[in-house]
């Protein structure tokens, strides 16, 4: 892991599923945090989008759009 005196494991992301929005509390989440979800969002759209439905992509849209 980057930013560590010695070498480290990391954790690589499984799933991929938007983050219920309704669960997040916006004004607690520091800029890194709120980068990290928008950046995960956005994977999951990139990986997700092209395999769905077109009704089911525009849900999507909404579900990972940037906070």
């Amino acid at each position: 892991m980057e930013g560590g005196e010695r070498p480290m494991l990391g954790f690589e992301t499984l799933t991929l599923a938007p983050i219920d929005r309704r669960l997040i509390v916006v004004e607690m989440l520091t800029e890194a945090e709120r980068g990290w979800l928008n950046s995960y969002h956005a994977k999951v759209l990139a990986e997700i989008g092209p395999r769905v439905e077109a009704d089911v992509r525009t849900w999507l849209e909404a579900a990972t759009a940037p906070l």
